[in-house]
């Protein structure tokens, strides 16, 4: 668990770059799932280019290694980009990310730590309008285009102003796991996305893409109870709406069924078990199956293969009718409507 969010606060800052992620981490905290907020800069005052005063420490706080410093991006003006912050500040981004904790710059507070030295050799990414100058200016780093965020071992950068947020979502979905991510993105009223060229993420954030707020109340019950039985009816009711409505909204909101989803969980689940060396047997009946033919079933029918490693980004969806959420047996795989 991340113990210190440190914001070090530019000359210039952009709001968005600075209240983005520092709402996803707020939120986070306010459910007991991260860790206190700080804030610093090179004077108490900090200006910010939409006008609006900051007051921020001075002082650098004591940080551990599980501390995370984020620095958001400024105003850069017609010349080339500067970091915006003096050299010590520089030097103690830098002391972080030396001692192994992770630092993160959003949009163009990618040039403060190419200037700290910390992108040296590493992948990243800035503000599309600039990434030529990170180019130039700093040839040891290793510049992204077109993507959201890039994340490069304890250092992650993000494009332009509101790809911060994605990318403290995913650092949240990585720390805190991907339901808790779910329920902030969905608290802000905002999608949640990936970067686009890195691996398919977890199940339980795979169909987030949206803003339906019966489908997101849904994929919340079976995220917290897909290991055990739970009949159509019964979820259709936590939610408030019919069977029929539920079924006809989350295959049109997800591209799958309410079962299928929960099949997607048992089987990413059991893949990491089987993964860590536990029985397909164990694994089964660890994901509330009753023995392992549905978990081979269902294996079969994603494309997985064992013992190898789990399988990456596999989804089958299914059709609009005919699934339901049952205590380990689907109906016939090789019959059921939509089954792919």
């Amino acid at each position: 668990m991340v113990s210190t969010v440190l914001f070090v606060v530019p000359d210039q800052v952009h709001l968005l770059d600075l209240a983005g992620p520092a709402q996803v981490f707020s939120t986070a905290h306010d459910e007991g799932s991260a860790g206190r907020l700080a804030y610093v800069g090179a004077t108490p005052a900090v200006a910010s280019h939409q006008g609006v005063p900051l007051q921020v420490d001075t002082h650098w706080p004591a940080l551990g290694r599980d501390a995370l410093v984020v620095v958001p991006g400024r105003r850069v003006g017609a010349g080339a980009p500067a970091a915006g912050l003096p050299p010590q500040l520089l030097e103690r981004v830098a002391a972080h990310a030396a001692a192994g904790g992770r630092v993160v710059g959003i949009c163009t507070g990618a040039f403060a730590l190419a200037e700290a030295g910390v992108l040296d050799g590493r992948r990243a990414t800035t503000h599309h309008d600039v990434q030529d100058v990170l180019t130039a200016r700093y040839p040891r780093v290793r510049v992204v285009r077109d993507v959201l965020f890039v994340v490069d071992g304890a250092v992650a950068t993000s494009a332009g102003v509101a790809s911060g947020v994605d990318l403290a979502l995913h650092l949240l979905a990585v720390d805190h796991g991907p339901a808790l991510a779910a329920r902030v993105a969905r608290a802000m009223v905002v999608p949640l996305r990936r970067d686009g060229s890195g691996p398919q993420v977890s199940a339980m954030l795979r169909h987030r893409d949206h803003l339906a707020d019966v489908v997101h109340r849904a994929l919340d019950v079976v995220d917290a109870r897909f290991t055990t039985p739970l009949p159509l009816s019964e979820l259709a009711a936590a939610v408030g709406v019919s069977e029929r409505t539920l079924t006809r909204v989350f295959a049109a909101t997800t591209g799958t069924t309410p079962l299928r989803y929960q099949q997607e969980l048992r089987l990413e689940r059991a893949e990491h078990l089987i993964g860590q060396g536990a029985t397909l047997e164990a694994a089964a009946r660890d994901v509330g199956f009753g023995d392992a033919r549905m978990l081979r079933r269902l294996r079969r029918r994603d494309g997985s293969r064992m013992p190898g490693p789990p399988m990456e980004g596999g989804r089958s969806p299914g059709g609009p009718t005919g699934d339901r959420l049952r205590d380990g047996r689907a109906p016939s795989l090789t019959t059921s409507p939509g089954a792919g």
